[in-house]
């Protein structure tokens, strides 16, 4: 069984797409959306979050874990992953290996929450790989709560008017390739498009997830089945869930992360 976490709904993204290329394998999702956002965190409440997510999903007998945040994965994950006796994968290695393989011209966006910019770990993975890349980073803080409320529509003037100004450095400096290094940011995709409309845009989630599919051992097709937790009430998680599934209907469970924590 395959765990992914992540601080809200942005985690879907990854799910849909590994679940799309490992349709036999059986997922738990987590989604902490009673503290999200992530990306306005300090490093020691990350290391924390990130333990007691890990937690919850070993507790339930994962096998596997994708760490379905980019601030997660930009900021604690190499430095708490190797903590415990199963493979947890995150979503930057991923994403740096396939813009440095698509960029034509070695100018590479990245967008991100305040933390995953900050941490520069984007920054230092795509220049392991390409020493002579310019990399022009851009914190969105506004994307995640605009799509955890559900504010995607293309012809969303609200989110558009906000990209616009996020996305001004990075179109200036032409930038042939950008990362949404956020799972969040995929679901507002469309609008990113219509504004760097030459640009090849890089899911992180979706090319973490293409990582962890190629990592793991197949199993044998017996349908797979999904569980889907989150630490707030589901009903608005739901409702949402159902844009970045293509319209999936899912039903959440409540789960109380502070009083698992306090007991582990």
């Amino acid at each position: 069984m395959i765990g992914i976490f992540d601080s809200g709904l942005g985690g879907l993204s990854a799910y849909k797409e590994l679940r799309a290329l490992r349709p036999e394998e059986d997922y738990l999702y987590f989604g902490d959306t009673g503290r999200v956002p992530y990306g306005t965190r300090s490093k020691a409440t990350l290391e924390k979050y990130t333990r007691q997510d890990i937690a919850f999903l070993r507790a339930r007998g994962v096998d596997a874990i994708l760490a379905a945040c980019g601030t997660v994965s930009s900021v604690v994950l190499d430095d708490v992953k190797d903590e415990y006796d199963l493979p947890i994968f995150g979503v930057v290695d991923a994403a740096a290996d396939a813009a440095v393989a698509a960029t034509k011209n070695e100018k590479i966006g990245v967008l991100g929450t305040g933390a995953t910019i900050s941490s520069r770990a984007f920054e230092r993975k795509i220049r392991a790989k390409d020493p002579d890349a310019l990399v022009v980073a851009r914190a969105c803080p506004l994307f995640v709560p605009l799509v955890e409320n559900g504010y995607v529509a293309r012809d969303c003037e609200v989110t558009r008017l906000v990209a616009r100004d996020y996305l001004a450095d990075v179109k200036a400096a032409g930038v042939d390739t950008l990362i949404l290094g956020c799972t969040h940011f995929p679901l507002i995709a469309d609008i990113i498009a219509d504004l760097l409309p030459k640009v090849t845009l890089i899911n992180a989630g979706a090319a973490a997830a293409h990582a962890v599919a190629r990592a793991l051992p197949r199993r044998a097709d017996t349908g797979g089945s999904a569980a889907f937790f989150v630490s707030d009430d589901p009903a608005n998680f739901d409702e949402v869930a159902r844009i970045f599934l293509g319209g999936d209907t899912i039903s959440a469970e409540k789960v109380d992360i502070d009083t698992f924590a306090a007991e582990i």
